[in-house]
């Protein structure tokens, strides 16, 4: 069976598993997906390791066409992603309406629990020293270095859990609050491009033109992505 193979942030995880699947049933062509932060995903591109696709955050793949590893020509922007706040199942939901909510619940919170690699992590730390509670927070916080915030309410280590949306709802037993305030925020954008020195340029083509197309939409949607 051809194959592609693909790099993706873990934004795009829980989506790319039912798209992937799809792709496969259509074409024949199995997506070997590989999924990280596009941090780690930039660094590992870096030292050599081949893909024909890669999926990032739209400053990391202008980074990587920038340095002629990705084709410029073949960028699409496939969806844009908020940074949300979840809690275990069950546990009561903190009112996050306004930033003066937003603030009372973080400092509330036994343990916060956010990414130091992905772009929600960056972004909430950021957010924390200009709300003036960054010391508060990371005096309890419960850093994350790469994966899934979510999982740290499970484990009961965090009680309040910060991450794109699209990859809090990738763990079972977690219920989403909902969005930082959009206002506070700016989406991440999540954009694909074919590799220059792809193997499989024709598969790796044809997957992009299936994500950028329309009828992916509603399980980008489901997943907690907007197209």
């Amino acid at each position: 069976m051809e194959k592609v193979r693909m790099l993706s942030t873990l934004g795009l995880m829980g989506a790319m598993r039912s798209l992937s699947a799809a792709f496969e049933a259509a074409t024949g062509i199995h997506v070997d997906a590989d999924f990280a932060p596009t941090l780690a995903l930039l660094k590992r591109l870096r030292a050599g390791e081949a893909a024909d696709l890669v999926i990032l955050t739209r400053e990391g793949l202008d980074e990587v066409i920038g340095e002629g590893q990705v084709i410029a020509d073949s960028a699409a922007d496939l969806a844009r992603s908020y940074v949300g706040l979840a809690v275990r199942t069950g546990a009561p939901h903190p009112d996050i309406g306004n930033e003066a909510a937003l603030r009372e619940a973080l400092l509330a919170a036994r343990s916060v629990a956010y990414s130091r690699l992905g772009a929600s992590g960056v972004y909430f730390a950021q957010l924390i020293v200009r709300m003036g509670i960054a010391a508060e927070i990371n005096a309890k916080a419960t850093i994350v270095e790469q994966g899934f915030t979510a999982e740290r309410l499970v484990s009961g280590e965090a009680d309040v859990a910060v991450q794109q949306i699209s990859e809090l709802k990738q763990v079972e037993g977690i219920e989403v609050i909902g969005p930082v305030l959009y206002e506070l925020q700016t989406p991440a954008v999540f954009s694909a491009g074919r590799m220059a020195n792809a193997k499989q340029a024709e598969a790796a083509d044809r997957l992009l033109r299936y994500l950028a197309s329309p009828e992916v939409v509603p399980v980008l949607r489901q997943s907690g992505l907007e197209p």
